[in-house]
């Protein structure tokens, strides 16, 4: 069976695992979804999205891991991109085979019973990329202070010009 990993609040863990982990309130392609990326072998490809979701303004996320039947329907995509369903064997083989496996996510259309969760455990709080997984060393698309308001050290982004 293959395992996915949700990164969730750290505040929220308690709830998870009395309850499950419930939808998210956007939707991909019509579908309301949990998002979460396939285990693989590369802990930070696995861990991607934290240092993402963690901008949202959560001090600790956890990971909850958690297993799916294989014939499993699941959407995956590229973030802001299509998704296309898939079972979630094949949607592990995918993100495992792909040539970088950045900003994949996977989201499964209904929410995971507390039965299918494995375990839950807090990883390393730095690991994943932010903006967007090609982010590293490029400056933002947008240096006004519209667009980089409430950002960490935003101070150093803002331009002065302004349109």
């Amino acid at each position: 069976m293959p395992h996915f990993i949700h990164l969730a609040d750290s505040r929220n863990i308690g709830h998870i695992l009395r309850s499950g982990i419930a939808s998210a309130d956007t939707q991909i392609a019509g579908v309301r979804g949990c998002y979460c990326t396939p285990v693989c072998r590369d802990h930070y490809r696995t861990h991607q999205w934290l240092r993402e979701l963690k901008r949202r303004g959560m001090k600790s996320m956890h990971a909850v891991q958690f297993r799916l039947k294989p014939d499993h329907r699941v959407w995956i995509g590229r973030y802001n991109g299509d998704h296309v369903p898939v079972t979630a064997a094949e949607a592990a083989h995918i993100f495992a085979l792909h040539v970088d496996g950045l900003g994949l996510e996977v989201v499964v259309p209904e929410r995971i019973p507390r039965s299918a969760i494995v375990r839950t455990y807090m990883p390393p709080q730095v690991v994943g990329w932010r903006f967007y997984p090609e982010a590293k060393g490029k400056r933002p698309f947008c240096g006004c202070r519209y667009c980089n308001r409430g950002e960490i050290n935003a101070y150093r982004v803002i331009t002065d010009d302004r349109p």
